[in-house]
C-alpha cells in the first residue's frame, strides 16, 4: 500500500510511519518545513517529504496537487493537527487552531478527491468532541452526544463534518478515528505521562501534578497507530470508530505505579484537586470489523516512558 501521512513529524505520526514501513507500505510525508526532525527514528530518516504548511503555504493548492500527484496514495492519513490547550483556546478555537485543524483538513479532503484515483482518507480525530459524562456512565460509543467544550475538541468536530460532509455528497472514500488519549516514549513533555516521567528522571523530590482523581482512557501509541491501518484496510467509508483502551484509570494510580517503577517517592503536589471524569471508549465497532485489541500491557508503557526520559537525563542516573 502506498500512504502519504500529514503529521509525520508528530507524535503519533512517527510511530505511525514506523508502522506503516514495518508493514511493508510505501511511504511519503507532509511536514510544514520540509524537514527531518532530530528525534525521528532512524527508520523513518529516509522517507521523502514534502513541504505543506496550510497557514503559510510556500506550495499553493496546485503545486501541492502536481508533487503528489505522482505518488497516486492508496491511502492519505491526515494526523497533522494543533492540540495543545493552551493554543487552541479554553472556551473557543483560537485562529491558529482554526488554520491547523478546520482549514488544513478541507485542503486534504480537496487533494484527496483532485487526484486521478482518489484515494481512502483516514481522518484522526479524537474523543474531545463528547459531551461531559457522567461518571456512573462513562463508557461512550460512537453514537453518543457531540458537544466539546474547548477549542480543540470544537476545531476537530468542525474537520469531522467537513469529512463528513465530503463523503456524503462527493463519494470522498474516508473514515474517522476518534482517538482517546495516547502515550508513550517521545511525546511533548508538556502532556500528562512524560511531564510526571521527567519529572521522575531527572530525580526532583517534588512531583507535580494536575489531577489525582482524573479518570481517563490512554493507550499506548503503538497500539493506537496499528487501529489506524487497520482502519485504512476495513474500515467502512463515513463511518467514525473510537479508538482506545476502554479501561477507565485514575489519574493518582498511575502516578503511585510510576513511582514504584521509578524506585522512590517523592512528595506529590496536586495542582488542581477534585473529581474529574473523562469519556471511556466503547470499541466494539473497531473490535468487531477488524479485531484490534490493546497489546502493549499499560506498565510496559510506563517503563518504556521512564526510561525514554532517564535516557535524556542521564545526571538522574549518577
Amino acid at each position: 500500500m502506498k500512504a502519504l501521512l500529514t503529521g509525520i513529524s508528530g507524535f503519533a505520526g512517527a510511530y505511525l510511519a514506523e508502522h506503516l514501513l514495518a508493514a511493508g507500505d510505501s511511504l511519503w510525508g507532509l511536514t510544514r518545513d520540509g524537514s527531518r526532525q532530530p528525534q525521528w527514528p532512524e527508520s523513518i530518516r529516509q522517507v521523502p517529504v514534502i513541504t505543506w504548511d496550510p497557514a503559510h503555504p510556500q506550495l499553493g493548492f496546485d503545486e501541492l496537487l502536481a508533487a503528489v500527484q505522482p505518488i497516486a496514495p492508496d491511502c492519505i492519513y491526515h494526523l497533522a493537527a494543533l492540540s495543545l490547550p493552551e493554543l487552541c483556546g479554553a472556551t473557543a478555537p483560537t485562529p491558529e487552531c482554526l488554520a491547523a485543524n478546520v482549514e488544513a483538513t478541507r485542503q486534504v479532503i480537496e487533494l484527496a478527491l483532485g487526484l486521478t484515483t482518489p484515494p481512502r482518507m483516514v481522518f484522526v480525530s479524537t474523543s474531545r468532541v463528547y459531551a461531559p459524562v457522567d461518571p456512573a456512565r462513562a463508557f461512550v460509543d460512537e453514537g453518543y452526544p457531540t458537544q466539546p467544550g474547548q477549542g480543540y475538541g470544537q476545531s476537530k468536530l468542525l474537520a469531522e463534518a467537513a469529512v463528513l460532509a465530503a463523503a456524503g455528497r462527493r463519494g470522498l472514500d474516508a473514515v474517522i478515528s476518534r482517538s482517546f488519549q495516547h502515550t508513550g516514549p517521545r511525546q511533548d513533555p508538556r502532556l500528562m505521562l512524560p511531564e510526571w516521567a521527567s519529572q521522575l528522571a531527572a530525580g526532583s523530590r517534588e512531583l507535580r501534578v494536575r489531577h489525582l482523581n482524573a479518570w481517563i482512557d490512554c493507550t499506548d501509541v503503538r497500539d493506537v497507530v496499528r487501529a489506524y491501518r487497520l482502519l485504512a484496510i476495513h474500515g467502512r467509508a463515513g463511518e467514525i470508530y473510537n479508538v482506545g483502551s476502554g479501561i477507565g484509570r485514575r489519574t493518582g494510580d498511575v502516578v503511585e505505579e510510576l513511582c514504584r517503577i521509578a524506585g522512590y517517592q517523592p512528595r506529590i503536589v496536586e495542582r488542581v484537586p477534585g473529581l474529574k471524569q473523562d469519556p471511556i471508549a466503547d470499541c466494539r465497532r473497531l473490535a468487531d470489523l477488524t479485531g484490534w485489541r490493546p497489546e502493549i500491557p499499560w506498565e510496559q508503557t510506563l517503563r518504556d516512558t521512564l526510561a525514554d526520559w532517564r535516557q535524556r537525563s542521564p545526571a538522574a542516573d549518577s
